[in-house]
């Protein structure tokens, strides 16, 4: 644990880069409960997969661009042809295969809403509709991330291994995996719903 300029404990991960300490200071472990945010969230940690999230956060407004500021209804009409332009973007990830699974990952997302099903609630009622707080060593993933992960598996979702899963629970508040010096760890908490 270092202290913040002002002071203040932070989660080591977010040390040295301005970017990096923004993002955590901001947005990191926030509870999101909007479906459509979440799923911007999902996809992007799909394309981290083998890389560093700095490396994702240094390029999500060019995916924002490029995937149509995350509508599922318009990625969800993505051709080939568009893999093949995506895949010639240097703004983002070229991986034809992650593109691909950000498409699928957009049919998927309304097909869930066709049958009724939200990914918010999907997500939310995997760690019984409050964040799990953890204390001690933080996993890579959890009996919770493996099983989200086989549900999202299961309605088509691709690049949602059980430790992507569980990245995009810490990223989205679904855990609280904030340092127990962190000051942001009590903030995050109170801002749960329930």
């Amino acid at each position: 644990m270092r202290r913040s300029e002002d002071g203040e404990g932070r989660c080591s991960w977010a040390e040295g880069d301005a970017l990096l300490r923004s993002y955590h200071d901001t947005e990191w472990g926030v509870p999101e409960y909007d479906s459509r945010r979440l799923w911007e969230k999902l996809m992007l940690d799909g394309f981290q997969a083998g890389l560093s999230w700095i490396t994702i956060l240094r390029k999500r407004e060019a995916f924002r661009s490029a995937f149509r500021g995350f509508d599922p209804r318009k990625v969800a009409r993505f051709g080939e042809r568009d893999v093949e332009r995506l895949a010639s973007d240097p703004g983002i990830v070229r991986s034809r295969a992650k593109i691909r699974a950000t498409v699928l990952g957009a049919r998927a997302f309304l097909a869930m809403e066709q049958s009724g099903t939200d990914l918010s609630t999907l997500a939310w009622d995997a760690v019984g509709g409050r964040p799990v707080l953890n204390h001690g060593r933080v996993p890579s993933q959890t009996p919770r991330s493996e099983h989200l992960s086989d549900a999202l598996r299961a309605r088509g979702f691709r690049f949602v291994g059980p430790v992507i899963v569980y990245a995009w629970m810490q990223a989205c508040g679904l855990v609280n995996d904030h340092a127990p010096e962190c000051f942001r760890r009590e903030e995050v908490r109170r801002l749960a719903r329930g």
